[in-house]
């Protein structure tokens, strides 16, 4: 997958978040979108996720180098952030269950092997609204990072993360992002280091 930006800006109201972004994601890289809180990191990865129209400027997805059709890009992506919330009433093991119906693992995982990179095998028939917020986060970056998509965003991935699940997500990502484009929104360095591409959102206000 490549996805190709030009002249991307977004309006709100009457004032610019930003405008004037170009740019190529390319299989097998990693992105990292920068900014200070507030200055639509979120908003560029809600664009790219195809939830968001620009309000200039064209966004084109290419498959196999043809041109892939905007209302089929959900299909091809996975996504977690702190403003896309798990079904709370769901176990552990119904979350998962929902979630594959959906998407497919990846590298021949299943749920019992998921729920082992998880280490939660104790609550996997824990209703969720009863997790930390620790593990809701786990949970969340599980279900994208093990998901078999070309695409993999992440907002904000080490939220509500304590230092050995930061080191989790770090290992996870690390097995699970080759030949995929991983974006992350980030301001805090040990979320995105590995990144071999940066975006600073200042430079396009």
């Amino acid at each position: 997958m490549e996805i190709t930006l030009k002249n991307i800006g977004r309006r709100f109201n009457r004032e610019w978040i930003f405008k004037g972004v170009s740019y190529s994601f390319k299989k097998g890289r990693s992105y990292a979108i920068l900014g200070r809180n507030g200055s639509g990191k979120s908003t560029l990865l809600q664009l790219i996720a195809g939830n968001l129209t620009p309000s200039e400027g064209s966004l084109d997805y290419y498959l196999d180098n043809k041109i892939y059709d905007h209302e089929k890009v959900y299909q091809s992506l996975s996504i977690a952030a702190p403003y896309l919330e798990l079904i709370e009433e769901f176990t552990l093991s119904e979350m998962i269950d929902f979630h594959f119906k959906f998407k497919s693992f990846i590298k021949d995982l299943n749920k019992e092997q998921l729920i082992e990179i998880l280490d939660l095998r104790s609550s996997k028939n824990k209703a969720i609204k009863y997790f930390s917020s620790g593990m809701k986060q786990r949970t969340k970056l599980a279900l994208a990072i093990c998901s078999d998509t070309p695409l993999l965003l992440l907002d904000e991935p080490a939220s509500n993360l304590d230092t050995q699940a930061i080191n989790w997500y770090h290992n996870l990502i690390k097995q699970y992002s080759s030949n995929r484009i991983v974006i992350i929104c980030s301001n805090q360095e040990h979320e995105y280091f590995f990144c071999n591409n940066q975006i600073q959102l200042a430079d396009y206000k």
